[in-house]
């Protein structure tokens, strides 16, 4: 590096010119980019944020994989039971990727009370299942216990229990149908509420309660080792396609896997939607920037006029000269991932923490709150992202250099 370059770099980002045209729109150009970088940032914590939580409430209903009958049964009753098979379970949870699998059994039936009667689908859990989830959607009371003898603890959501009426303790009748069959005369269950949960999922709250399987199994005339279906669940949601596969390879062959993706494919189709409307906020943003960032930096080069103008005349490469705005740039543009990063993040941990912000429908987002979720890789690359791109588009603007011819330049006023 030559002395000229030191000398332009000293002028370009020192205080010599007490009155600079340049310094407003430098101001509005990082203004630019920290709002750029805000808007980028909560786009992606929100959009993360929602699909994570869908996931996370469908999973709680369904596991991640199911693994049940060749029987032709699209419905979520359980029809023919699955024996349980030594072969892969409980040992399918060491398949890496894998954190948890357990045996289910759904049953369709109606709750009745002496003011009105609900259509709903009991699903029988043991002491094995995973609760986790559930833990978050209870409101009232507790979980129920199936790890001791058969009892008539039943868990039902807030949307039944206001439809009939029913409370933290109450009991009611349950009726089933045996075998399907209208003309014979049907089982009758008591069960007695000791939790209530919401999970916003209005189309699985107003249909699940869970009782205990082995009532299930005995309606079914089923063995002990007899269940509907396996639910799996896994450690990464994003390999839920290839662990189908993988699953499917290791079941026996009357067998079938089906993932949740396929069987709420409508669900996952609209969530897929958020990362289109995410990329396509982020390249708005960063164009945003960029042509600040560029207005800004063809300002200062014209502010600069007689400066290059001294420089080329002294023997100065205009691509020096060039790096020296370049690298002005990138320091305004850094100026301004800062801060907005920093507001930002400040905004996404406070959401995540108090949850202000909400949605005006939550029934059409399945959550009352608009969640957030943030990996820091994602971050770190957003910001090289956007400091590259910009820096990219600001290539051709510092070409104005070239054009500046000395003479011209000394004599320009």
């Amino acid at each position: 590096m030559n002395l000229e370059y030191f000398i332009a770099k000293r002028l370009i980002t020192g205080k010599e010119h007490k009155i600079s045209i340049s310094a407003p729109i430098i101001k509005i150009a990082i203004a630019a980019i920290a709002i750029s970088i805000i808007m980028m940032l909560i786009a992606i914590a929100t959009s993360m944020g929602l699909q994570f939580k869908i996931q996370e409430k469908v999973a709680a209903f369904n596991g991640h994989i199911q693994i049940q009958n060749y029987d032709g049964n699209t419905s979520d009753v359980s029809v023919e039971p699955v024996l349980l098979n030594k072969e892969f379970y409980p040992n399918l949870s060491k398949i890496e990727g894998v954190s948890h699998i357990q045996g289910v059994a759904v049953k369709a039936g109606i709750i009745r009370t002496e003011e009105t009667f609900e259509g709903i689908l009991a699903k029988g859990v043991n002491e094995n299942y995973n609760w986790q989830f559930f833990e978050e959607f209870l409101t009232e009371g507790r979980l129920p216990n199936f790890s001791e003898d058969l009892n008539e603890e039943v868990l039902i959501s807030k949307i039944q229990a206001g439809k009939l009426q029913l409370e933290l303790g109450d009991s009611f009748l349950a009726v089933f149908l045996k075998d399907g069959d209208l003309t014979k005369t049907p089982n009758n269950r008591k069960f007695k509420i000791v939790g209530i949960y919401e999970s916003g999922f209005e189309e699985l709250d107003t249909s699940y309660i869970f009782v205990d399987i082995r009532h299930i199994q005995r309606m079914n005339k089923w063995k002990a080792n007899e269940f509907g279906n396996f639910e799996v669940f896994l450690d990464d949601f994003s390999e839920i396609n290839e662990k189908t596969v993988e699953i499917y390879n290791k079941t026996p062959s009357n067998l079938d896997t089906q993932n949740i993706k396929s069987k709420y494919f409508k669900i996952f189709e609209w969530l897929e939607l958020f990362d289109f409307n995410t990329a396509l906020i982020i390249g708005i943003m960063i164009i945003v920037g960029g042509i600040n960032m560029i207005t800004a930096l063809l300002v200062l080069i014209l502010e600069r006029t007689q400066m290059i103008g001294v420089l080329k005349a002294l023997g100065t490469q205009d691509w020096s000269i060039r790096k020296v705005f370049l690298y002005n740039a990138a320091y305004l543009i850094g100026i301004g991932l800062f801060w907005g990063n920093v507001i930002g993040l400040g905004i996404i941990f406070l959401q995540d923490k108090f949850r202000f912000l909400t949605f005006p429908n939550p029934e059409e987002y399945y959550i009352k709150y608009i969640p957030v979720q943030i990996d820091f890789g994602n971050i770190l690359l957003l910001n090289l992202g956007v400091m590259v791109l910009c820096l990219l588009m600001l290539l051709i603007p510092s070409y104005a250099v070239a054009k500046i011819s000395p003479v011209k330049a000394i004599k320009f006023d």
